[in-house]
């Protein structure tokens, strides 16, 4: 059953960092919001590399980085939990990082989403170092950038390997 998590009692939904942070309330939804914000990730990331390719993609990461340490910070301050589950911009970034060099097709998106979803759950090394000792909006998604860069090695290699075209 599908549930909605409620947001910080003084962080109104309509505020900038409430709907960034939580990804226009994808991160409000229970269970797994990490896995819903990278299913919807998935979508916009396909629509990105459609429209601009992967130029385009390149420059939503880096604003979307960006104004999601700033939304994540303001967020977890205000669920007085820096790394709240229902933030999710964060997975945002890393999936689309690791679409970058996906080919548009289903097989593709596939494990870019697995992979990712792997790594962001299991943190190797230097997903853990920046999860458990960098505070605030910054150790939020740099955990995920580095999950993402691991699974667009993946996503690299099983295209170079000719596992998915």
């Amino acid at each position: 059953m599908i549930k909605l998590a409620s947001l910080p009692a003084h962080l109104p939904f309509k505020h900038p960092a409430a709907l960034i942070a939580t990804w226009f309330g994808v991160g409000l939804v229970r269970p797994a919001p990490g896995t819903m914000g990278s299913l919807v990730a998935l979508g916009l990331g396909w629509g990105i590399l459609t429209l601009g390719g992967q130029a385009l993609l390149m420059i939503d990461i880096i604003i979307i980085l960006i104004i999601g340490v700033w939304a994540a910070e303001i967020y977890g301050k205000a669920d007085n939990a820096p790394d709240s589950s229902s933030i999710v911009v964060d997975e945002v970034v890393g999936q689309w990082i690791a679409l970058m060099t996906a080919p548009s097709s289903i097989q593709a998106y596939i494990v870019a989403f697995a992979a990712f979803r792997f790594y962001d759950v299991i943190k190797p090394w230097p997903a853990d170092y920046f999860d458990k000792r960098v505070k605030g909006g910054w150790g939020v998604m740099l955990d995920d950038v580095f999950a993402g860069l691991y699974a667009l090695i993946i996503v690299f290699l099983v295209e170079y390997w000719g596992v998915v075209k």
